[in-house]
């Protein structure tokens, strides 16, 4: 079979299917190649990184908890974090009754180089805001938000920048490319699929 292997920085606003009976913006304003389906998915008010396929093995490897594929996303925070939120972030919280996993969490120097968002986040002039780093092994849905919402800082903003070894780059929002071989090769040796 031809498999296809497509990279797509989701814009906001934008659903992460085909199809929508509302009439909201969908994946197929951005992709027009047929029989290819989202390895994971982004939340309407989300953006990033989305890796398109019609490699069904491959998704379920990438989406099923038990593999733990690492997702990395910038977060953008409202206040500052300190030691004791950031630590609890990285054990894991309680979110609707369960524990997340341990996470990688980085607080980042500087904003990270992503174009503005349409429309921008609120501004509030007495209330900083933080962009962090967030790695992890597991997606459940709005969990990136309920997990800094849990600790005190409710997320701003929400970009995916890499899913396992596939980074978001320089892709602009809307804009997709096929994989390169190389990344294929990397990608499926990490989910234990042999070339």
């Amino acid at each position: 079979m031809n498999y296809r292997y497509i990279l797509l920085y989701k814009p906001y606003r934008v659903l992460c299917q085909f199809q929508d009976q509302k009439g909201r913006s969908t994946l197929k304003d951005y992709v027009p190649i047929p029989d290819v389906y989202p390895a994971g998915r982004l939340d309407y008010d989300s953006e990033g990184l989305v890796l398109l396929t019609n490699d069904g093995w491959l998704q379920h490897r990438l989406t099923d908890p038990r593999y733990g594929h690492p997702r990395t996303y910038w977060v953008q925070v409202e206040g500052k974090p300190d030691t004791a939120a950031l630590s609890q972030l990285a054990a894991g919280v309680v979110i609707q009754g369960y524990r997340t996993r341990p996470a990688r969490v980085e607080v980042l120097d500087q904003d990270p180089p992503l174009p503005p968002r349409y429309p921008p986040i609120r501004y509030r002039r007495h209330i900083p805001s933080q962009w962090l780093s967030l790695t992890l092994r597991e997606g459940r849905n709005r969990q990136v938000r309920r997990m800094t919402a849990a600790v005190g800082f409710p997320t701003l903003r929400l970009v995916r920048v890499a899913i396992a070894n596939l980074q978001l780059g320089n892709l602009a929002p809307g804009q997709w490319r096929e994989i390169l071989p190389l990344e294929r090769q990397v990608l499926w040796q990490s989910c234990g699929r042999r070339p």
